[in-house]
């Protein structure tokens, strides 16, 4: 009795939410997207957010090594590496592959929904503070909603088109004001704050605000040139920030925030000159530089996605329409 208790009590507060037609949120990828094909059960939990029973999963006690990639869409989402045994019923992992998992609240109010990052379809919830690995963490995952790919087979399996994407390196004042407007700018893949332009290796941000490196707080953009263009990106940049101030940005002066395009390419050095050429003909005296880019040293974690883990909004940055 004591150990079906205990079954239910996971299966109810612990992990999942079973699937319920009047209590789900139907998925819809994009329809750009090449999905696979599911079964009825499958297209369930992936889509419609169902779960299935504790303890009948593929993956449960599956450790083999290798690679667990997203039903749906062959993403790879964890290594093997990053599973435990939590006696939960489903399989547990304490870390996913870096930017392959989507973190949302979920729809009864009191945990976090887990989906894949590539084509939304779900996994299962996220939790913490449960003590069970060094890392804090349990991403309670459907078996269902994977596929395992060994070691040996990993890359064959997994292969698919060659993903093609692009970088682009802003400067415009306080980084974190510049990222809060980029992170979620459709057809970005990632954003991260730094430093770059100096002479100084891996500098620290009490190093850069010495004025001693020559290094300018700056934003590195990763983004896919198939949904959004490097033109795109140059024009947020100078509508989200003052181009025409020479000395910093706002109360934030001095030569960490400059207004600097690193350009990676003639091409994106051309496109920088154009919209440039455009402002200054409608009577902005612009007064970004344009540098080749150099060396891009990533900053502290804490700076990283400042905003979306303190909240508020720039204090130095608003979108203003220049084009």
């Amino acid at each position: 009795m004591s150990i079906l208790f205990l079954l239910i009590g996971c299966y109810n507060t612990r992990c999942q939410t079973a699937g319920n037609s009047n209590n789900t949120t139907t998925i819809k990828p994009n329809g750009t997207m090449k999905l696979n094909k599911l079964t009825k059960e499958e297209e369930r939990v992936i889509v419609n957010k169902g779960t299935e029973r504790a303890f009948t999963g593929e993956y449960t006690d599956n450790f083999e090594k290798g690679t667990y990639i997203c039903k749906q869409c062959n993403a790879p989402l964890y290594k093997s590496d990053s599973k435990f045994h939590s006696g939960c019923g489903w399989p547990s992992f304490d870390d996913e592959i870096p930017g392959a998992v989507k973190k949302s609240p979920d729809i009864d109010g009191r945990r976090t929904e887990i989906t894949c990052a590539t084509c939304g379809g779900h996994l299962g919830h996220v939790f913490y503070g449960e003590g069970l690995t060094d890392k804090d963490t349990r991403h309670c995952v459907n078996s269902i909603s994977m596929k395992f790919v060994p070691d040996q087979a990993s890359a064959q399996a997994t292969a698919s088109p060659a993903k093609t994407t692009e970088t682009a390196i802003f400067a415009g004042g306080c980084f974190w004001g510049v990222e809060y407007y980029f992170q979620n700018a459709k057809g970005v893949l990632k954003t991260t704050v730094g430093y770059t332009g100096g002479h100084k290796d891996n500098p620290t941000y009490k190093e850069v605000c010495s004025h001693t490196t020559g290094h300018i707080e700056a934003l590195e953009v990763e983004f896919d040139p198939a949904q959004t263009s490097y033109e795109t990106l140059a024009k947020l940049f100078f509508e989200i920030h003052d181009p025409t101030q020479t000395n910093g940005q706002g109360n934030d002066i001095g030569e960490q925030y400059l207004s600097v395009i690193f350009y990676e390419n003639d091409a994106q050095k051309r496109t920088a000159e154009e919209l440039m050429g455009i402002l200054k003909l409608k009577g902005y005296r612009v007064a970004t530089q344009l540098r080749k880019a150099t060396k891009f040293w990533p900053a502290e974690e804490y700076h990283q996605q400042y905003y979306e883990k303190e909240g508020g909004t720039p204090y130095c940055h608003r979108r203003v329409s220049r084009f």
